[in-house]
């Protein structure tokens, strides 16, 4: 079977973005810069979503192409499909501000 690929910019990223469709249990090819390493699918995700590389608690931050994008609302498996039924914004929340600008 041929991995499935998708793409990371940052060594600080704990997400990929897939660059095709992945059927649950499929190898996937994470790319990163020269280097390569694998994830199986946990669930099919779509292409153009996001793949956690790594085991993410609740409450970490969700890193893409190097830059925070939200917090896991929910601990997120290795695997497993990245989006909004388990990542959550913090850019614009006020209610999360604490005497400053997040």
């Amino acid at each position: 079977m041929t991995a499935k690929g998708a793409l990371m910019l940052s060594e600080k990223d704990n997400v990929a973005t897939l660059l095709e469709n992945v059927a649950s249990g499929a190898e996937v090819l994470i790319r990163l810069g020269k280097g390569t390493s694998t994830v199986n699918a946990r669930e099919s995700i779509p292409f153009g979503f996001k793949i956690a590389v790594k085991a993410i608690a609740r409450g970490a931050t969700i890193t893409k192409y190097g830059e925070t994008i939200g917090s896991a609302s929910c601990d997120i498996k290795q695997g497993e499909m990245v989006h909004i039924h388990n990542l959550e914004g913090g850019r614009g929340r006020g209610d999360l501000m604490k005497g400053g600008v997040r």
